[in-house]
């Protein structure tokens, strides 16, 4: 089998969906948009330095979440998946997606974006595996603002991507002997290093001299950047 990974944001998608979320939510008034705008920044800034404290990133940006009934949530996410997100889908990446579809590889997203943000974007990519980070819901589906299990961030996501394989009843070794992974971000870097092909997207400086300096392919997905 082979096993094809895919970062999200500012990889598949020419921006990041979180801060393009938190955006979103500011310009229909939904979230105070000076007070959210000025954190969104920070942690996005903190994110590309690698500094981000995932923990504090999460009590901001699930907030949100559990303001609201669920079907609100849901219905500002149609309008902010076809405001924000389709602009951010180029058909370099379209195209990709198919060409591993084509192989018959296994297609996984793998993000730090929280599972709310992201399943319907890896729905509309048509990639049916996604691990993200995992938002807490009551029984009838509302969000707590609390994350469950392991932030699907750094060394976490080697992780998620192992219990995952369990899930799957596939072994860890083999599966990783004939495995792809796409990442702009050196915050990928313990996933990027442990899958026999990773691949630099529109990498940020930092994973670009590493990629450079270990021979990593470097692909362009995105020459324009939507933000």
């Amino acid at each position: 089998m082979a096993l094809t990974l895919f970062d999200l944001d500012n990889t598949l998608l020419s921006g990041d969906s979180d801060h393009a979320w938190m955006e979103f939510l500011g310009s229909r008034g939904i979230v105070d948009t000076e007070h959210f705008s000025h954190l969104n920044d920070r942690f996005y800034a903190e994110y590309q330095a690698g500094t981000l404290d995932i923990q504090a990133f999460l009590n901001f940006q699930l907030a949100p979440l559990a303001a609201h009934p669920r079907a609100h949530l849901d219905a500002w996410h149609r309008e902010y998946l076809q405001e924000r997100v389709l602009p951010m889908i180029s058909e370099r990446a379209r195209a990709l997606v198919e060409e591993h579809r084509q192989r018959g590889d296994t297609l996984v997203i793998i993000t730090a974006t929280n599972r709310f943000v992201t399943a319907p974007i890896a729905e509309e990519l048509g990639i049916a595996h996604l691990l993200a980070t995992e938002p807490e819901e009551t029984a009838s589906g509302d969000f707590t603002g609390r994350s469950v299990g392991i932030p699907c961030f750094q060394a976490g996501k080697v992780q998620r991507l192992r219990d995952w394989l369990r899930t799957q009843e596939l072994d860890w070794e083999n599966t990783l002997r004939n495995s792809t992974f796409y990442s702009d971000s050196h915050n990928d870097l313990p996933l990027l290093d442990t899958v026999t092909h990773p691949v630099a997207v529109d990498p940020d400086p930092r994973l670009r001299a590493i990629a450079e300096a270990r021979g990593w392919p470097i692909l362009s997905l995105h020459p324009a950047r939507v933000e």
